[in-house]
């Protein structure tokens, strides 16, 4: 039962498994070959050297509450500015001014999956959301992490994604 976990920020000590959560995270859908886990791994723990101490990314942890040395799930948001655009599907109508934040690195380690810490972790993320007042919050959804999501009261978008190389 999520009763039993406990949720905190995520700070620059929490690094490494911030990395390594998102490398299992791409691993686990599929989306990335072994010979680059390596380089996933070191090229987000540059970036978040930088983005955590900077609060262009937020992260929360969960760990048991009797044994808070072992993280056993997390997620996190980049928070980022984009053009003033409007937001016509709210009531009333109105122009969103640009705050907005993609949720990122939802990831559960597969002994402690099942137990509602995504969901968990996602509360604190939509609170966050909601302090910051932020016009939008977006995220790509895995299959898995797709009902969650709904559930929660996100939905599926027009975006697309450029396929071709750049």
């Amino acid at each position: 039962m999520p009763g039993t976990f406990a949720v905190r920020l995520a700070t620059v000590a929490d690094i490494g498994v911030i990395a390594r959560h998102r490398a299992e995270m791409f691993s686990d859908m599929g989306q990335l070959p072994v010979a680059l886990y390596p380089d996933l791994v070191t090229c987000t723990v540059e970036y978040l050297q930088a983005a955590i101490p900077a609060g262009e990314y937020v992260g929360w942890l969960t760990a048991p509450d009797n044994d808070s040395a072992t993280i056993v799930a997390g997620a996190g948001v980049q928070h980022r500015r984009v053009l003033p655009h409007p937001l016509p599907r709210r009531e009333p109508s109105r122009i969103a001014y640009g705050r907005q934040a993609i949720v990122l690195n939802v990831f559960t380690e597969r002994a402690w999956r099942r137990r509602g810490l995504a969901a968990l972790l996602m509360q604190h993320v939509l609170d966050w959301a909601r302090r910051e007042s932020l016009d939008t919050l977006v995220l790509h959804a895995s299959d898995d992490g797709r009902a969650l999501y709904e559930k929660l009261g996100f939905v599926q978008t027009n975006e697309m994604r450029y396929a071709q190389p750049l």
